[in-house]
């Protein structure tokens, strides 16, 4: 009997140390040079103020691309340098409940995700102020890629 609860107790041990490890892997981290993510509502406001475009990553909790992108794409220098001249960066997550007013409608962001049409994440798309999409992108993007896609997306928006 005691052999049992022994062996029990370690095998439960084994347990909360690879929960809280696993835990710890998708708690959201600081990351430094992060852009100034935004509610979907005001950046649409302030493009239109400004003339500048809306970009939307919609991601998961839990996707280990999205949290590549935060940590590799995002931040690079040269993503920064279009996204702080060209654009409102907004950030949804596509499984959440949370509320969001898009164009005079109040929605969940898991619907607001459905409507722009995401199969899988992370999923990032471009607007204008009036909340026409000018160009969306399914999965992972490095440095190189994403920079073309926001070069490419401000092009068709002028």
């Amino acid at each position: 009997m005691k052999r049992k609860a022994v062996i029990g107790s370690v095998i439960a041990g084994f347990i909360l140390i690879f929960a809280y490890f696993s835990f710890t892997q998708i708690i959201p981290e600081d990351i430094e040079n992060a852009p100034e993510w935004m509610p979907l509502e005001a950046a649409l406001e302030q493009a239109g103020q400004d003339n500048r475009l809306v970009m939307i990553d919609i991601y998961e909790v839990g996707c280990q691309f999205c949290r590549k992108m935060d940590r590799e794409t995002y931040p690079a220098p040269s993503v920064r340098a279009i996204l702080d001249r060209s654009y409102h960066p907004v950030k949804v997550n596509g499984h959440s409940t949370n509320t969001l007013l898009f164009n005079g409608e109040e929605m969940s962001e898991r619907e607001f995700a459905s409507k722009m049409g995401v199969t899988a994440y992370p999923f990032t798309v471009v607007m204008d102020a009036d909340g026409n999409v000018i160009d969306r992108r399914r999965g992972y993007q490095d440095v190189v890629g994403f920079s073309r896609f926001l070069n490419n997306a401000l092009e068709k928006g002028s």
